[in-house]
This record gives C-alpha cells, sequence and structure tokens, in this order.
C-alpha cells in the first residue's frame, strides 16, 4: 500500500489529471481515494458551469488513485457516469470506493462534489486487474 507521499509522487505521472487538470490527492486508504481541484475558469463550459469532463476525469483519477495504491495495477474496463446538478462554487472533490473486489475484475463507485456537498456526478467503473504491483 502507498503512502500518500508516494501516490502523488507515482501519479504525478498522470499529467492530464494533475497538471493540465489541476487535481490533487487528499486520502487514500485500501480501496479508497479522494481527490480534489480548485476551479478556474479553464474548468467552465460556453454556459459559465464546469465541463463535464472535468467532473469525469476528476472520477476516473479518483479511481485510478484507490484502485492502484495497493498490491494490484488495474486499468479502468467500462465507467458509467450520471451528472446530477451543475457543479457550484470553487472547488470539486471525488470519492471513490471499492464495492467488490476480485482475482481479475473490480467494482468502484465515485462520487464528485462541490464545494456545498451536493453531489455534481456518480460514476460507476469497472476495472480489469493487468497484475500484481512489482
Amino acid at each position: 500500500m502507498f503512502t500518500l507521499e508516494e501516490a502523488r509522487e507515482y501519479f504525478k505521472g498522470d499529467r492530464y489529471a494533475t497538471e493540465l487538470t489541476g487535481i490533487t490527492i487528499d486520502e487514500i486508504g485500501e480501496g479508497y481515494a479522494k481527490v480534489s481541484c480548485k476551479v478556474t475558469p479553464d474548468h467552465l463550459n460556453a454556459r459559465g458551469v464546469v465541463m463535464g469532463g472535468v467532473l469525469f476525469t476528476m472520477a476516473d483519477f479518483a479511481f485510478a488513485v484507490a484502485a492502484n495504491c495497493g498490491s494490484q495495477e488495474v486499468v479502468s474496463l467500462q465507467d458509467q457516469i450520471s451528472y446530477l446538478s451543475p457543479a457550484k462554487g470553487g472547488m470539486l472533490t471525488a470519492e471513490a470506493r471499492c464495492i467488490k473486489g476480485g482475482r481479475s475484475t473490480c467494482l468502484y463507485e465515485v462520487t464528485v462534489s462541490d464545494e456545498s456537498g451536493k453531489k455534481a456526478a456518480y460514476v460507476t467503473v469497472s476495472g480489469f486487474v493487468v497484475g500484481a504491483r512489482e
């Protein structure tokens, strides 16, 4: 299991999430991760609300961190996102939790919330276990 600092160092390699989107890893645990992102004008669509792709990227990154901080290497197999409401405020968080782990597949749920705690998106992710972490 990675420490929080090891996870932050390892996932610096996920440059789209960490550099372009500005997502940071806040917490990790067994089958769990919490990430956050400060909303900037670059995250907004033409209507002035957070673009759906930002919410999806946060959910995907939270899943990646939660699923890959342990002894296995896991990739996303299938994702299903439901956009619930426009995100408001200046900060977003995404929390990923393992619902079912397995030898070759796993299932995670991810919620993305705005700074008031209102859920903006709900995502389920099926993962495929590529192998053991070396």
